[in-house]
């Protein structure tokens, strides 16, 4: 399988140990349940943020009342990154879709600790170029790939982890979808009953199966060959 380097954005601090204890004791916990709202649209960018666990999604707010969304941040990864260090406003709103427990550093704070460790600086560059590879690939599927490819494609997104950690690329991987259909929906360009089709098709084809919120790729490696 060929590395889509830019799906895989393991944990922020690993291999890191020393420099995640760093941040951590000079950051504010916080802690907070589903549906709440991290920073929002056009608001001054004054924090960045370590998600120590649960899933946040990024999504601007439309005249129609729509809430594209554009990342599910996970557990172990970093938001509020772009708009921080150019020092703009914020862009897009972060609303949480579980439960979560974060680190916030604030804008000062973080400049000196960039300063004094280079290595994170790095993975912060590393960062911020695999979502722009992301963001221009998601355009390229909006534009030329049809909706179960899409559909496709955010599924291995999903699992990407669970695929690389596994033995075999034609061993089942299954993971934990916390996205509810209307979300699908936002990430892939369509509509929820497309989406509900949609799956109920790669079942039927054997490509997924489904039981409550776990999703197993059967075949990882037939599913990433129908979109390559």
């Amino acid at each position: 399988m060929k590395t889509q380097w830019h799906m895989s954005e393991k944990d922020f601090f690993s291999g890191l140990p020393q420099e995640k204890e760093a941040f951590i004791f000079l950051s504010q916990k916080q802690v907070g349940k589903k549906n709440d709202i991290i920073f929002h649209e056009e608001d001054n960018s004054s924090f960045c943020y370590y998600l120590e666990n649960g899933f946040i999604k990024i999504f601007c707010n439309t005249a129609l009342g729509k809430e594209p969304t554009f990342f599910i941040r996970k557990t172990g990864e970093m938001l509020g990154l772009a708009d921080l260090l150019n020092g703009q406003v914020r862009k897009c709103s972060a609303r949480a879709i579980t439960s979560f427990t974060l680190y916030a550093m604030n804008k000062k704070t973080f400049d000196e600790f960039l300063v004094e460790n280079s290595v994170v600086a790095r993975r912060v560059m590393e960062v911020l170029g695999a979502r722009l590879r992301y963001l221009g690939e998601q355009v390229h599927n909006l534009m030329v790939c049809d909706v179960t490819t899409r559909m496709i494609k955010l599924l291995l997104y999903m699992g990407h982890d669970e695929l690389l950690n596994s033995y075999s690329q034609d061993e089942p991987i299954t993971f934990k979808m916390d996205l509810t259909q209307e979300q699908i929906a936002s990430l892939t360009g369509t509509c929820q009953q497309t989406v509900s089709e949609t799956m109920k098709k790669l079942q039927e084809s054997r490509l997924i199966d489904i039981s409550n919120k776990n999703i197993t790729i059967i075949n990882p490696l037939e599913m990433l060959e129908s979109v390559s």
